[in-house]
């Protein structure tokens, strides 16, 4: 068995290397007829200089010169149209910003440009590379995985931290990745959004707010929280698996033109289903359902002495390739408008945005039907099963975001910090999220029946851009997935997702849903905290026989199947749902009668 899962670590990370070395096979030549600018006043332009600069017909070896050359084109044609403008030479009736064009003009155009100047033996054979990654793959998993299933049924520790994968990080490197991520996502913002410094500032001073918050607020220096708990010495495979998924997801987000290799190779399969060539999403949605459903399996031959467990895992690996996936990519073949029915405003964050509304009200009764069923699921839908069944119901059944981390996510999910002083930021930090997502979708339902985009001094479209930017991409995507070997794999659902502060909010104040305790039983093994993806010391809410009522639980059962003793229960229970949330509260059960004593 053995041999059978080290020739499935070997075909996976053979696959993994000709994946990565694949963005270096492509070559790129931009050619007259392939630049396509919509825009007459600037394709006249950019095409004259493109003739000026000499790049028809030139072989360019990789993205990075290709994109070089073709900025230089769209700057020279940038100066040209504004001094035009300047002089008077724009053509009469045309406004300003049609004529000239924009910085956001070029990162488009450039972008645009690039990927369709790419050509090289993926393009010609992109099965055959198909095949080659994610078949190899996908054959390394299972023969990893497929041996699991004769084992012995339970849960083992199996040294998990002492992996060099899954051991975590020390304090430092903890610190350094933390704040190198932050900087970074600050200083590009300020290029993302045309070098407007109001809301990088803005983050940086509610970063600062939240940190003197939780580090000064009511502390003196003999009584501060304690920082987290760090291994002694880093997990360098686990820090190496880190740092990789965070450039694929910088690349995935913001330089989609420098995997135009990964794209090609799955057009064949994006043609199949909604008639229309790959883009960067439909490669992450496929990677993504491919994911989940083989390391599902893993979770299935981890976790098979669950019914829970095979149940929750089976549920959200078909709600990810149905729902998330096929369903949406079937609606486009069908020339109706792309819409994922288990995603929820505010997690699908532009729900409310002016051209997600305008495309929903003009495809007929199927998309006003998506967008009433949009509006009922959030105001009705998550209210109502988050009361009989707490936030577990979509966080641990139905989301994406969650059955990615369940699976992938899953040898991390030790890494999640325990400490008071990561739960204090966890309060600040997504029920700030959530603040800024109310108010971003206020401005721009405002502005979208208003007609007015500036309200009082702020911009609502600078507000989405920035909330997309930084909420929807840097925190949900680079941190949210890229942190799982360092942090643990529900950094986004514990610290970011607005949705995950909804559902909390109402599972803590009123809901059925707790994890009950029989604390004569516990014997203080610690399994159920160290398996706690979201940071809850579930072993001393146990040792008090209190039970667990916490806005951030999300219900996946796992301190449960780890337990030797069966101390803890998920339970719906109506008995005491306004009172359940009380810091310590005794309960008498007798005959016909149960009471909460004060």
């Amino acid at each position: 068995m053995k041999t059978l899962q080290h020739i499935g670590i070997g075909l996976f990370f053979t696959a993994l290397v000709i994946f990565t070395g694949m963005l270096g096979l492509n070559n790129y030549e931009f050619k007259a007829d392939a630049i396509s600018i919509e825009n007459v006043h600037h394709a006249d332009v950019i095409k004259q200089k493109a003739l000026e600069y000499e790049i028809y017909n030139t072989t360019y070896k990789s993205s990075f010169a290709a994109e070089s050359a073709f900025k230089n084109v769209l700057n020279s044609a940038q100066k040209t149209l504004e001094e035009n403008f300047k002089n008077g030479i724009a053509p009469e009736g045309v406004s300003e910003w049609d004529y000239r064009m924009g910085n956001g003009w070029i990162k488009g155009y450039s972008n645009s440009h690039v990927i369709a100047a790419a050509n090289g033996p993926i393009k010609k054979s992109p099965m055959q590379f198909f095949l080659l990654t994610f078949g190899l793959a996908i054959l390394g998993g299972l023969l990893f995985i497929i041996p699991k299933f004769s084992g012995i049924e339970g849960i083992k520790n199996n040294s998990i931290y002492h992996h060099a994968l899954t051991r975590g990080l020390t304090f430092r490197w903890k610190a350094l990745f933390l704040s190198a991520t932050t900087l970074g996502v600050l200083l590009y913002g300020i290029s993302y959004m045309g070098y407007n410094l109001l809301w990088p500032i803005i983050t940086a001073v509610a970063t600062l707010v939240i940190m003197a918050l939780v580090i000064y607020k009511h502390e003196d220096k003999e009584n501060r929280p304690a920082r987290s708990s760090s291994p002694d010495i880093t997990g360098w495979l686990g820090m190496i698996a880190g740092v990789y998924f965070i450039i694929f997801y910088i690349l995935l987000y913001w330089m989609p033109q420098h995997i135009t290799a990964w794209t090609d190779m799955v057009s064949p399969i994006s043609q199949a289903l909604s008639g229309n060539g790959a883009s960067q999403w439909f490669l992450y949605g496929l990677m993504y359902s491919v994911i989940v459903i083989v390391m599902g399996l893993r979770m299935l031959a981890k976790y098979r002495h669950n019914k829970y467990q095979i149940w929750r895992t089976s549920s959200v690996m078909f709600f990810q390739t149905a729902f998330a996936f096929l369903i949406p990519e079937i609606l486009v073949r069908l020339n109706q408008p792309w819409y994922d029915f288990k995603n929820i405003w505010p997690l699908d964050y532009d729900f409310f945005f002016n051209y997600n509304l305008n495309e929903l009200t003009q495809s007929g009764g199927l998309g006003i039907f998506m967008l009433v069923w949009g509006i009922l699921l959030t105001l009705i839908g998550v209210p109502l099963f988050t009361y009989f069944f707490g936030k577990r119901w979509y966080c641990s059944w139905v989301c994406g975001c969650g059955g990615l981390a369940e699976t992938m996510g899953d040898p991390y999910r030790q890494l999640s910090d325990k400490s008071l002083r990561a739960w204090k930021y966890e309060r600040y930090i997504i029920h700030g999220v959530l603040l800024f997502a109310v108010i971003m979708t206020l401005m721009v339902l405002y502005s979208y029946f208003s007609g007015n985009s500036q309200i009082l001094f702020l911009n609502s479209d600078n507000v989405r851009t920035w909330y997309g930017f930084l909420i929807g991409s840097a925190f949900a995507g680079v941190v949210g997935t890229g942190f799982y070997p360092l942090m643990g794999n529900r950094v986004w659902c514990r610290f970011g997702c607005p949705l995950a502060a909804y559902l909390g909010l109402v599972q803590k104040f009123k809901s059925r849903f707790r994890i009950t305790t029989n604390g004569g039983q516990c014997i203080s093994c610690g399994n159920c905290s160290t398996y706690c993806e979201m940071g809850i010391d579930v072993r001393w809410y146990a040792q008090r026989g209190q039970d667990i009522v916490r806005s951030s639980c999300v219900g996946c059962g796992i301190c449960s199947a780890v337990c030797p003793r069966g101390v803890l229960r998920l339970e719906n229970g109506s008995v005491d749902v306004d009172s359940r949330a009380m810091e310590l509260r005794t309960i008498h059960v007798a005959e016909g009668d149960v009471r909460l004593l004060d």
